[in-house]
């Protein structure tokens, strides 16, 4: 799994992981998918952020999080 587009630079956004070294880290994208419902909302609101930037933000970030299965309490 190449992730080309995520970039760190210790001297920029305090050294996040940011998308194509712009000044847009990886977890604002997540927070980004969650909160629009529409790709074209966020093509409008983020014109320069290419669908590319956004799969590989995803995975970089599904990466980060331990996969284990644990028993949810019921509600």
């Amino acid at each position: 799994m190449t992730l080309d587009r995520i970039t760190v630079e210790p001297g920029k956004m305090d050294g996040q992981p940011c998308i194509r070294g712009m000044r847009l880290t990886v977890r604002r994208v997540v927070e980004i998918m969650a909160d629009y419902l529409d790709r074209d909302e966020i093509r409008a609101d983020y014109p320069d952020l290419e669908d590319e930037d956004i799969r590989q933000a995803l995975l970089y970030a599904a990466g980060a999080v331990e996969d284990r299965n644990e028993e949810l309490a019921e509600a």
